[in-house]
Protein backbone atom coordinates (compact mmCIF):
# COMPACT_ATOMS: atom_id res chain seq x y z
CA UNK A 1 0.00 0.00 0.00
CA UNK A 2 0.80 3.41 -1.17
CA UNK A 3 1.81 5.44 2.20
CA UNK A 4 0.74 9.35 2.58
CA UNK A 5 3.64 11.60 1.37
CA UNK A 6 2.17 14.65 3.01
CA UNK A 7 -0.89 14.70 5.53
CA UNK A 8 -1.51 18.27 4.60
CA UNK A 9 -0.56 20.42 1.82
CA UNK A 10 0.13 23.64 3.79
CA UNK A 11 2.52 22.84 6.32
CA UNK A 12 6.30 21.26 6.90
CA UNK A 13 5.76 18.12 8.10
CA UNK A 14 8.25 16.35 10.76
CA UNK A 15 7.39 12.40 11.26
CA UNK A 16 8.62 11.14 14.59
CA UNK A 17 8.40 7.77 15.97
CA UNK A 18 10.69 5.49 18.97
CA UNK A 19 11.42 2.12 19.37
CA UNK A 20 12.70 -0.01 22.24
CA UNK A 21 9.38 0.83 24.84
CA UNK A 22 8.53 -2.80 25.54
CA UNK A 23 12.43 -3.39 25.96
CA UNK A 24 14.07 -5.04 28.99
CA UNK A 25 17.05 -3.25 28.17
CA UNK A 26 19.16 -0.36 26.55
CA UNK A 27 18.10 2.97 25.52
CA UNK A 28 14.48 4.11 24.19
CA UNK A 29 15.13 5.66 20.72
CA UNK A 30 13.55 8.32 18.59
CA UNK A 31 13.40 9.73 15.42
CA UNK A 32 12.29 13.14 13.09
CA UNK A 33 11.94 13.23 9.38
CA UNK A 34 11.43 15.88 7.04
CA UNK A 35 10.94 14.32 3.58
CA UNK A 36 12.26 16.40 0.26
CA UNK A 37 8.97 17.10 -1.74
CA UNK A 38 11.15 14.35 -4.19
CA UNK A 39 11.43 11.75 -1.71
CA UNK A 40 10.83 8.27 -3.54
CA UNK A 41 9.22 5.81 -1.81
CA UNK A 42 11.31 2.64 -2.74
CA UNK A 43 10.55 -0.11 0.00
CA UNK A 44 9.91 2.79 2.47
CA UNK A 45 7.31 1.01 5.06
CA UNK A 46 6.46 0.44 9.22
CA UNK A 47 10.16 -0.92 10.24
CA UNK A 48 8.00 -4.23 11.65
CA UNK A 49 7.34 -5.37 8.30
CA UNK A 50 10.58 -5.08 6.81
CA UNK A 51 13.50 -7.29 7.55
CA UNK A 52 16.83 -6.48 9.00
CA UNK A 53 18.61 -6.58 5.98
CA UNK A 54 16.04 -4.13 3.75
CA UNK A 55 16.40 -1.90 6.57
CA UNK A 56 19.97 -1.36 6.80
CA UNK A 57 19.80 -1.18 3.05
CA UNK A 58 17.24 1.70 3.11
CA UNK A 59 19.51 3.89 6.43
CA UNK A 60 21.71 5.79 3.50
CA UNK A 61 19.05 6.01 0.97
CA UNK A 62 16.39 7.54 3.86
CA UNK A 63 19.72 9.93 5.00
CA UNK A 64 20.53 10.85 1.41
CA UNK A 65 17.36 12.05 0.18
CA UNK A 66 15.10 13.51 3.26
CA UNK A 67 15.36 17.05 3.78
CA UNK A 68 16.15 16.79 7.04
CA UNK A 69 16.39 14.91 10.15
CA UNK A 70 17.73 13.07 13.68
CA UNK A 71 17.71 10.79 15.98
CA UNK A 72 18.12 10.63 19.84
CA UNK A 73 18.15 8.10 22.82
CA UNK A 74 17.29 8.32 26.61
CA UNK A 75 19.18 6.24 29.04
CA UNK A 76 17.54 3.06 30.90
CA UNK A 77 17.88 5.36 34.33
CA UNK A 78 16.03 8.33 32.63
CA UNK A 79 13.45 5.62 31.56
CA UNK A 80 13.33 4.17 35.20
CA UNK A 81 12.68 7.83 36.68
CA UNK A 82 10.43 8.69 34.36
CA UNK A 83 8.61 6.12 32.86
CA UNK A 84 8.59 4.29 29.79
CA UNK A 85 5.95 6.43 27.90
CA UNK A 86 7.35 9.65 28.89
CA UNK A 87 10.78 8.74 27.92
CA UNK A 88 9.20 8.18 24.45
CA UNK A 89 7.94 10.97 24.35
CA UNK A 90 11.12 12.91 25.32
CA UNK A 91 13.11 11.18 23.16
CA UNK A 92 10.82 12.33 20.18
CA UNK A 93 11.23 15.70 21.40
CA UNK A 94 14.77 15.45 21.48
CA UNK A 95 15.22 14.45 18.20
CA UNK A 96 12.53 17.23 17.26
CA UNK A 97 15.04 19.49 18.78
CA UNK A 98 18.12 18.63 16.63
CA UNK A 99 16.22 19.14 13.13
CA UNK A 100 17.97 22.29 11.77
CA UNK A 101 14.37 23.05 10.21
CA UNK A 102 11.50 23.76 11.73
CA UNK A 103 8.56 21.63 11.39
CA UNK A 104 5.08 23.59 11.22
CA UNK A 105 3.55 20.41 12.04
CA UNK A 106 4.52 17.54 13.96
CA UNK A 107 2.87 14.06 12.75
CA UNK A 108 3.27 11.20 15.61
CA UNK A 109 3.22 7.56 15.68
CA UNK A 110 0.22 6.10 18.49
CA UNK A 111 -1.94 8.04 20.74
CA UNK A 112 -0.25 10.10 23.06
CA UNK A 113 2.39 12.99 23.03
CA UNK A 114 3.01 16.17 24.74
CA UNK A 115 2.93 19.52 23.18
CA UNK A 116 6.35 20.55 21.82
CA UNK A 117 7.11 24.45 21.55
CA UNK A 118 3.78 25.33 20.68
CA UNK A 119 4.15 23.40 17.10
CA UNK A 120 0.88 21.62 16.07
CA UNK A 121 0.86 17.75 16.31
CA UNK A 122 -1.18 14.75 14.76
CA UNK A 123 -0.86 11.79 16.60
CA UNK A 124 -1.65 8.88 13.96
CA UNK A 125 -1.96 5.57 14.81
CA UNK A 126 -0.59 3.15 12.83
CA UNK A 127 1.18 5.83 11.61
CA UNK A 128 4.32 4.19 10.89
CA UNK A 129 2.18 1.61 7.96
CA UNK A 130 0.12 4.81 6.65
CA UNK A 131 3.01 8.20 6.62
CA UNK A 132 5.57 8.32 4.35
CA UNK A 133 7.60 10.37 6.98
CA UNK A 134 6.58 8.30 10.25
CA UNK A 135 7.99 5.21 8.38
CA UNK A 136 11.24 6.40 7.41
CA UNK A 137 11.43 8.10 10.71
CA UNK A 138 10.55 4.58 12.23
CA UNK A 139 13.15 2.69 10.32
CA UNK A 140 16.45 5.10 11.08
CA UNK A 141 15.41 5.13 14.69
CA UNK A 142 15.02 1.00 14.47
CA UNK A 143 18.46 0.75 12.71
CA UNK A 144 20.25 3.20 14.98
CA UNK A 145 19.19 1.26 18.13
CA UNK A 146 19.57 -2.46 16.52
CA UNK A 147 23.21 -1.35 15.82
CA UNK A 148 23.40 -0.52 19.32
CA UNK A 149 22.39 -3.47 21.08
CA UNK A 150 24.59 -5.71 18.69
CA UNK A 151 27.27 -3.36 19.79
CA UNK A 152 26.40 -4.19 23.41
CA UNK A 153 26.29 -7.58 22.98
CA UNK A 154 29.78 -7.91 22.62
CA UNK A 155 30.11 -6.78 26.00
CA UNK A 156 27.13 -9.36 27.27
CA UNK A 157 26.93 -11.80 24.56
CA UNK A 158 25.00 -14.16 27.31
CA UNK A 159 21.66 -12.07 26.48
CA UNK A 160 21.73 -12.37 23.24
CA UNK A 161 20.67 -8.80 22.36
CA UNK A 162 22.64 -9.42 19.20
CA UNK A 163 19.21 -10.89 18.33
CA UNK A 164 16.61 -10.33 20.44
CA UNK A 165 17.92 -6.30 20.77
CA UNK A 166 16.84 -6.55 24.59
CA UNK A 167 13.51 -7.97 24.27
CA UNK A 168 12.11 -10.60 26.67
CA UNK A 169 12.71 -13.44 24.69
CA UNK A 170 13.48 -16.77 26.14
CA UNK A 171 17.29 -16.48 25.90
CA UNK A 172 17.00 -13.15 27.59
CA UNK A 173 14.85 -14.41 30.22
CA UNK A 174 17.21 -17.51 31.25
CA UNK A 175 19.68 -15.11 30.93
CA UNK A 176 18.63 -13.05 33.71
CA UNK A 177 17.98 -16.36 36.02
CA UNK A 178 21.56 -17.55 35.52
CA UNK A 179 23.02 -13.42 35.46
CA UNK A 180 21.03 -10.87 36.75
CA UNK A 181 20.78 -7.77 35.33
CA UNK A 182 23.48 -5.83 33.97
CA UNK A 183 23.58 -1.99 34.11
CA UNK A 184 21.82 -1.71 30.81
CA UNK A 185 18.58 -2.82 32.18
CA UNK A 186 15.53 -1.28 32.96
CA UNK A 187 15.42 -1.84 36.66
CA UNK A 188 11.43 -0.90 36.64
CA UNK A 189 10.85 -3.05 34.24
CA UNK A 190 10.25 -7.25 35.17
CA UNK A 191 13.46 -8.17 35.59
CA UNK A 192 12.84 -11.47 38.21
CA UNK A 193 11.87 -14.64 35.99
CA UNK A 194 11.44 -18.01 37.27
Amino acid sequence: MELLKKWTNFYIEAGCDEVGRGCLCGPVVAAAVILDDNFKQNLVNDSKKLNFKTRMELDDYIKDNVKNYAIAELSPEFIDQHNILNASIHAMHRALDKLTIRPELILVDGNKFHPYNYIPHQCIIKGDSKVLSIAAASILAKNYRDRLMIELHEEHPEYGWNTNFGYATKKHQEALIKHGPTKYHRQSFRLKYD
